[in-house]
């Protein structure tokens, strides 16, 4: 989920990512995480990442807040890729390292 601001509407973000916001906690799928603040009408993404597993990043340069799918607590702690060095189409040898400081898309497919 994309977001202008850290804080959205309490409805928005139960549409967008099917949670319940309840006294309870949020819920979905018939289970229940506590949150500490009282059910309002905005939402604290911090909060959400914390307590639902769910990565947040902020792109400062356009001022975006990413929200990711739960996860289980198995969330990256940083966006710093691994080195990765493969052929590029004319068989040379390419570092993944070589764009450090650029922003960059991976791309991944597998035929099965």
């Amino acid at each position: 989920m994309i977001s202008n601001d850290v804080t959205i509407d309490r409805r928005e973000f139960e549409q967008r990512t099917g949670w319940e916001l309840k006294p309870e906690g949020a819920c979905k799928d018939g289970r229940c995480v506590p949150l500490p603040d009282p059910v309002s009408d905005t939402v604290d993404l911090t909060t959400i990442s914390e307590h639902l597993s769910m990565p947040l990043i902020l792109e400062p340069d356009a001022g975006l807040w990413a929200l990711g799918p739960e996860c289980g607590g198995k969330a990256l702690t940083s966006a710093h890729a691994a080195e990765l060095e493969l052929p590029d189409w004319k068989g040379n040898s390419f570092r993944l390292s070589s764009l450090r400081g650029h922003k960059a898309l991976l791309v991944a497919w597998a035929s099965w």
